[in-house]
């Protein structure tokens, strides 16, 4: 899918978060630990979803409030508080991050598919422009050191 140079970046991170969802659900096939997924997933959080959400809201998202705008904010809201749940879970844990995964799934094939492809045609080019200049951040590299998805570890 062709896609504005001025949000490129944007989609390379969901990408990321795109892998993200795949690790959790091998983690999750092989019986990795709660606690190691968690940690993955809080690391996540803090590295990833925080400022790339932030950069989608408070940017990308500025020159158009709509519906179309306002259903990937709704998401972006339930994504933080399962993140958020997670540290104060005690049982159902896989549970849950199988309802994360299939939720930041879902939020990225919304955003590619529908989203996108609306702001694209609704925004000027200035604005466009304008949205790529201010975009900072780099793509997420995941450096995430324990690789729970390939391989059980004890703890």
């Amino acid at each position: 899918m062709k896609r504005n140079e001025n949000i490129v970046k944007l989609s390379r991170d969901h990408h990321a978060s795109l892998l993200f969802c795949w690790k959790l659900r091998q983690g999750i096939k092989r019986h990795a630990s709660s606690e190691r997924m968690v940690n993955y997933v809080n690391y996540f959080w803090n590295h990833h979803f925080a400022e790339h959400f932030k950069e989608e809201e408070n940017i990308l998202f500025a020159p158009l409030k709509d519906q179309v705008v306002q259903k990937a904010i709704d998401e972006h809201k339930k994504i933080k508080t399962l993140i958020n749940d997670l540290d104060s879970l005690e049982s159902d844990i896989h549970q849950k991050l199988s309802q994360l995964t299939d939720t930041v799934e879902e939020h990225v094939r919304y955003e590619e598919r529908i989203l996108f492809p609306h702001l694209e045609s609704e925004l000027t080019e200035d604005q466009l422009n304008d949205i790529g200049r201010q975009i900072t951040s780099d793509t997420l590299m995941d450096n995430y050191e324990d690789d729970f998805w390939t391989k059980p570890k004890s703890l």
